[in-house]
Order: structure tokens, then C-alpha cells, then sequence
């Protein structure tokens, strides 16, 4: 109960501070690329059920392709990148989490596809509620780097990335209290800024999952 009247609170504050924002966002968007300015996919939430995630469209409309996002990405039209580089995009979630699909601080949420691929040991992280932030966006900040060193961006995400990122968020579950989330927004809002330290990630890193081979 806690942490979701904290949920509320600090979505709404963060609505009414980028509202206005927003509307200069969604103006640059239209005019840097024909379609909505908003981004809407089905994302698997808390207890497996499905809702609707809302972005600032980020890639060109008349672009299909993978559903993971690789650097360098030519979906991504110019703007999109400036706006994925400051997590502008992500400033919709504040409505999920009003709504109470999402948390704050949580597990980010998979779309179907990639939650069937879950093994029974990584099911229970759809006991959380999904997050806006999360420790393994964290840790794997270069993601989009290392997928696009991969010959196969999603084979190599399902197999290899996500079941990392599942554990990270199991292991910093068990654990989690409203302060450790505060410190954790507090650090992933240094690193969007620029403080890229080592020491940060590795706060939170943990030994690799024995059953990923990393050269798969």
C-alpha cells in the first residue's frame, strides 16, 4: 500500500511538471515524422495480465522489423534517437502507473512473445508489478550495443539478455524496500545525465546466469 500511494504520488507530480513538455514533444514529433506521436503495444503485466504501454513514438511508422531495438537501428528517425538518449519517450509510463499497470520501480515489462520464453524459475517476476525503472535497465544501459554486435538481435535477447535481466530483478525483489527504489531512481537518474560510473552498475550486478552461454 506504501509503495503505491508513493506510485501515485510522484506520477502525478511528474504529469503536472512534463505536461507542458509533452505538447512541445508531441509538436517536434509530428513535424520530424508523419503518423502519432504516441506508441502503443500490449506488454504483459503483474500476474500475467495484459495491458497497454504507451511511448513517444520513437521509430518511423512504415518500418517493421524486430521487436528489440538494436544501436544504430535505421527505424529510428533522428529525433527518436535524441529522445531514446534522454528516455524522453518513457515519459507516457507516468499514465500507466497512475492507472496502476505499472509501478515506479519494477521489472520492465515483455511483450507476450518474449514471456512465453520465461523458464519456470523465472516465472514468479510476474508476481511484481511491472516498472518504469528497474535495476537490470540498469545494468544493461549498453543493451542496445550489444545487440547490434549480435547476428540475431532477438535470438540473441531471448536467449542470452533476458534471463540476465529476469535474475537481476528476482535478486533485487527480494530485498527491495521503498528506500532502496528511491536510491535507484536517484542513480539511474545519474546515468541518463551523464554520470556513467561503474561503481553504479556494479551496485547492482550479479554473477552471470550459469545456463547462458555467453557465445551462444
Amino acid at each position: 500500500m506504501i509503495r503505491r500511494v508513493f506510485d501515485v504520488i510522484v506520477a502525478v507530480v511528474a504529469l503536472a511538471i512534463v505536461s507542458v513538455p509533452l505538447l512541445v514533444l508531441a509538436a517536434i514529433v509530428k513535424i520530424a515524422s508523419p503518423g502519432p506521436v504516441l506508441f502503443r503495444q500490449a506488454r504483459v503485466g503483474r500476474c500475467g495480465v495484459p495491458f497497454a504501454l504507451y511511448k513517444i513514438r520513437t521509430m518511423r511508422c512504415s518500418a517493421p522489423g524486430a521487436l528489440v531495438t538494436a544501436a544504430g537501428d535505421d527505424r529510428i528517425y533522428p529525433v527518436g534517437r535524441w529522445l531514446r538518449r534522454w528516455k524522453l519517450d518513457e515519459l507516457p509510463q507516468f499514465w500507466n502507473v497512475l492507472r496502476g499497470d505499472m509501478s515506479i520501480v519494477g521489472p520492465r515489462p515483455e511483450v507476450e512473445r518474449f514471456v512465453r520464453q520465461y523458464r519456470v524459475a523465472e516465472q514468479p517476476i510476474l508476481d511484481s508489478r511491472p516498472g518504469l525503472a528497474s535495476v537490470s535497465a540498469l545494468v544493461y544501459a549498453n543493451e542496445p550495443e550489444l545487440l547490434r554486435r549480435a547476428s540475431d538481435p532477438e535470438s540473441t535477447y531471448i536467449n542470452e539478455l533476458m534471463p540476465k535481466k529476469v535474475a537481476i530483478d528476482l535478486a533485487y525483489e527480494q530485498t527491495r524496500t521503498l528506500w532502496s527504489d528511491v536510491r535507484l531512481l536517484g542513480q539511474i537518474a545519474l546515468f541518463v545525465a551523464g554520470a556513467h560510473s561503474t561503481s553504479v552498475v556494479g551496485t547492482y550486478a550479479i554473477a552471470p546466469d550459469p545456463r547462458v552461454n555467453p557465445g551462444s
